[in-house]
């Protein structure tokens, strides 16, 4: 059984913890695929939400809530490795629970899928190399400035009047940035900020968000049991301040939303 393996990736607080689930939460109410496991998709390369340590586990935000609210939930935590695109794919599809990579809370997407309450409160950022002239996201109509595939950062970048370049991932855009191919990039500003600082490029971030959001994690539709119960353990972490225990060493702040976007059930 996998249960809590990826405790080890998590902060020594985080590893001896021991919880008693939730009473009133049986594992077997949870409308989970496999009684007592929590499969959740991630994509694994995008941190600091979800990264790989130099012992090759998996570690993150994602990882260290997730794998909290499981502990507290008595459920095996398992992250399955999906790539971005197809995870809403494959969440309907019955491969995994929830999608517990950061994805924006949208009303397009609440169409498909029901969001558990938002868990980071974050924005989009429009990074440009470090010796560019810009000072402002206006100045960027006309060129070529990249957004993640199939990410809502795609209709800033027409509305910015840019030409847009698509990527997979992050860091392909990044490096895309960093050699001159492009003039900016928008990314999550949580990440683009992690990114900069931790591997030192030549970038910076324009001043300002666009487009604030929170971000959420999607479970299929007709499972209100299992989004109900981690939105009430999510909930008790924030208050308890084990949120912000949890990501005191890759942030050094608790991102939840003071007004979470509420799940619609």
């Amino acid at each position: 059984m996998k249960k809590r393996e990826f405790l080890g990736a998590m902060s020594a607080a985080a590893a001896t913890a021991v919880f008693a689930p939730k009473p009133g939460w049986a594992s077997d109410e949870l409308e989970l695929l496999t009684p007592g496991v929590l499969k959740s998709a991630t994509e694994g390369t995008y941190p600091p939400f979800s990264m790989r340590l130099p012992s090759g586990e998996l570690d993150g935000l994602e990882m260290r809530i997730m794998g909290e609210i499981c502990s507290r939930l008595d459920l095996a935590y398992e992250p399955i490795i999906v790539k971005w695109e197809s995870m809403l794919v494959g969440l309907q599809a019955d491969h995994f629970d929830i999608v517990g990579n950061a994805m924006g809370i949208t009303a397009e997407r609440q169409k498909a899928v029901t969001f558990c309450d938002g868990w980071i409160e974050t924005g989009a950022r429009v990074v440009v190399h470090k010796d560019s002239e810009y000072s402002s996201p206006d100045q960027l109509s006309g060129e070529k400035i990249g957004a993640i595939a199939a990410s809502t950062f795609i209709p800033i970048v027409e509305q910015l009047g840019g030409d847009l370049k698509a990527y997979k991932a992050d860091v392909d855009g990044m490096q895309d940035l960093v050699n001159g191919n492009i003039e900016a990039i928008i990314l999550e500003s949580i990440a683009a900020n992690y990114a900069i600082t931790k591997s030192k490029l030549p970038l910076r971030s324009l001043p300002g968000l666009i487009d604030p959001a929170q971000l959420g994690w999607a479970v299929k539709k007709g499972k209100p049991n299992l989004v109900r119960a981690i939105n009430e353990t999510r909930a008790q972490m924030v208050e308890e301040g084990k949120v912000a225990e949890l990501f005191d060493d890759i942030l050094g702040y608790d991102p939840s939303p003071k007004e979470p976007i509420r799940s619609m059930l």
